[in-house]
């Protein structure tokens, strides 16, 4: 059995989620609290797999208790919000930042159009978060980045990551978090575009990419057909659509057929950098669930494009950095510190 418990503040909304999930005999509500505090103090006695995580609740809202929760007796967290606007969808991303894995609109109730497809999303995602192995999330101290080849201990000079024309991103669970540590002391400057492709859940990218570009110094967009990619500019494929790139214009296909159900899908804007532009690329691929990308990271590497794994001890999940680790996919494997600093080095360097 799954263990789940239920942090919400609303009766109505906390009666109907344990309504949802106790329809599967999988899953099983231990607890069901009105908010943060409680919720703390309940994980001091019990142990659940998963944890539905409100945002604006008395006492202790869901953003403070995400952090508690994460840095003294870690669980997957999935963030259920009712509410898009400014003020809570910040809250929200900043819970992601703390550790939480995922994010989800509250179902609609009874009677709803969408009612089973909000249903069946909140089930699936709780039996694939409640396998997610999470890591206590606290301060580390500070320490001098390195560069790390895979198959040797030297370390290159960063020239190595000169002449290049793409960087390109990959990640998923726990990716705000590292977004905002690794673009955090670059700007407009940057000498390359950079493409990410994040899996979010649908109709939360504004969100995220609004949250970023108020914390960075660096213009953050949402994908746009045909736009030109330019220096110093970072690009999010947008919600439903695949992102590709040729000749320096942003290519989107339509999410018809998902690639491994999928989308937007970093194995397409690998695919598509593999295809016409791998010498020229720099690709990274970050903590997240699954293996999204990391055959097409090889492709990349084989091509000749400069390959970067997030290590296991700075991702908050390390499938698909795992995965491409295992395949020999990575030149180098860098903690999120260091890839923040090597970015650093090539905007001072490259200017």
């Amino acid at each position: 059995m799954i263990k789940v418990l239920i942090v919400e503040d609303s009766r109505v909304v906390s009666e109907y989620l344990e309504y949802i999930i106790s329809q599967d005999p999988k899953i099983q509500v231990i607890g069901n609290v009105s908010n943060g505090k409680q919720a703390i103090d309940f994980i001091k006695e019990n142990k659940p797999d998963v944890i539905t995580m409100d945002i604006d609740m008395p006492i202790m809202d869901g953003l403070e208790a995400t952090r508690i929760i994460m840095s003294t007796t870690p669980a997957p967290i999935i963030i259920v919000t009712a509410s898009r606007n400014t003020r809570e969808l910040k809250i929200s991303m900043e819970a992601l930042a703390s550790g939480a894995l995922s994010i989800i609109e509250k179902p609609a109730g009874i009677g709803h159009h969408n009612e089973k497809a909000n249903k069946d999303k909140l089930l699936t995602m709780i039996k694939v978060l409640s396998e997610v192995k999470v890591i206590t999330r606290k301060p580390v101290k500070e320490k001098i980045p390195q560069i790390k080849r895979v198959s040797d201990k030297r370390q290159p000079s960063l020239s190595k990551f000169y002449n290049k024309k793409i960087v390109a991103i990959g990640i998923s669970s726990g990716g705000p978090q590292v977004l905002k540590k690794i673009f955090s002391k670059i700007t407009e400057n940057f000498p390359y575009p950079i493409l990410v492709v994040q899996h979010i859940t649908e109709g939360f990218l504004e969100g995220l990419v609004n949250w970023l570009s108020r914390l960075l110094f660096i213009p953050v967009h949402i994908a746009a057909e045909v736009e030109t990619i330019l220096p110093g500019h970072i690009y999010f494929a947008p919600d439903h659509h695949h992102l590709g790139i040729s000749d320096f214009k942003i290519k989107l296909i339509e999410c018809e057929n998902r690639l491994g159900n999928l989308c937007p899908s970093v194995a397409h804007l690998f695919s598509s950098l593999a295809k016409n532009y791998g010498k020229d690329t720099i690709a990274m691929i970050f903590t997240g669930m699954g293996t999204d990308g990391a055959k097409e990271l090889k492709i990349l590497r084989d091509a000749g494009a400069l390959t970067i794994a997030q290590d296991k001890a700075s991702s908050l999940v390390h499938g698909m950095p795992g995965e491409a680790i295992k395949l020999g996919a990575a030149e180098y494997i860098q903690d999120t510190d260091e890839i923040a600093d090597i970015l650093l080095s090539l905007e001072k360097n490259l200017r």
